[in-house]
């Protein structure tokens, strides 16, 4: 989409937010979040490809194709330790251009019985995304869905990378020995501006003045989802993302434009909005709604257990020069603890009488 169109859409989407709170009076973060990144009309996703060095960010699968097949073995093994069922629901959340999942696939051709029984499925509400996995993932015949909930049912293997980081954030705030929900309201200059709800909110959590909670409705249903769903058909899910372990207080919420910082309110629907993802509570929910939890560990660990340093030494033997520089950087960045490898996690959700999965102590 030109940049003109771009730029006409998010005034387009200032003007909704305004009329909204001008309606509803402040917003909460994670309704302004949502309308910045998923507004069907205006919103960041539905009007532009993210990713990419033209993008604003990049993933660890347009990193290096590694990361991708490795997770396509995992998902083999992982089939295979629960019985290699005949169907299997093959799914990822937040497919990015599908890159991901293509590497996967063609990695899980070790195992023929695995690419028949797999039946792809792709949860994507944008439709500029979707355009691209369907170009590239045109032969696994994909099926798309706004939500996990319309995924045919039976046994599943889900991965997700960097999906949970994109869900949003509600933030409170200690003040005076009470927690106040941080909103999304119109300053004197007729610009967004950050106010707290006057009304103290009910949460029960000592801190210090001025501490900051986040909280991810959206990461708590689709915990909960997921492991209603495991403990019924079985299978296993896999979550890839940066954040932390235990749960803490701080305020992660960033805007991410052109791989630089931006301001949060300052040009909605410009840039990515992401939040760290707290490990514990989502392991815990999903505990809680009959999944068990393995992990978080570090991705580093993760990638290194999965046999990364092997796969690169394989392809560095029929690669130039250069690609053997740009395969050997590409998987420094993913596994270095001063890069990505301790940063992100990776946590796995099994049914409760599961076997372990690989790369989980």
């Amino acid at each position: 989409m030109a940049s003109e169109a771009v730029g006409a859409l998010d005034a387009q989407l200032l003007d909704h937010l305004r009329a909204r709170i001008g309606a509803e009076g402040p917003l909460t973060l994670a309704r302004y979040i949502e309308e910045a990144l998923l507004h069907p009309r205006f919103g960041y996703y539905a009007t532009r490809d993210p990713l990419g060095v033209r993008g604003d960010f990049v993933t660890s699968p347009e990193i290096s194709q590694v990361f991708g097949e490795l997770v396509g073995l995992w998902c083999v093994d992982t089939w295979r330790r629960i019985g290699a069922p005949d169907p299997v629901m093959l799914v990822e959340l937040g497919p990015g251009r599908g890159t991901m999942l293509a590497d996967a696939l063609r990695a899980a051709r070790v195992a023929p019985g695995f690419a028949a029984a797999a039946r792809v499925h792709l949860v994507e509400r944008s439709r500029p995304l979707r355009a691209m996995q369907a170009r590239t993932l045109e032969a696994a015949s994909p099926v798309w869905h706004d939500e996990l909930a319309s995924v045919p049912p039976g046994p599943l293997l889900l991965f997700a990378n960097e999906f949970l980081d994109a869900l949003p954030v509600r933030q409170f705030v200690r003040r005076a020995g009470a927690w106040h929900e941080r909103r999304v309201g119109i300053g004197s200059d007729g610009a967004l501006s950050f106010v707290l709800d006057p009304m103290p909110a009910d949460l029960i959590l000592d801190a210090h003045e001025g501490a900051v909670r986040e909280m991810r409705p959206g990461a708590d249903g689709l915990a909960r989802t997921v492991a209603h769903r495991l403990a019924a058909h079985g299978g296993a899910a896999l979550f890839i993302d940066y954040g932390y372990f235990p749960s803490a207080c701080g305020d992660t919420l960033q805007a991410v434009r052109r791989h630089r910082s931006a301001e949060i309110l300052a040009d909605p629907g410009a840039a990515d909005l992401t939040a760290h993802v707290d490990f514990e509570a989502f392991a815990a929910t999903a505990t809680e709604a009959g999944a068990r939890a393995w992990g978080p560990v570090p991705q580093g660990a993760f990638l290194g257990a999965l046999g990364i340093e092997a796969r690169a030494h394989k392809l560095i033997a029929h690669a130039d020069d250069t690609q053997a520089l740009l395969i050997r950087s590409g998987c420094r960045r993913l596994v270095d603890p001063a890069e990505m490898g301790t940063l992100f996690k990776a946590l796995a959700l099994t049914a409760p009488s599961a076997p372990p999965p690989a790369g989980f102590p």
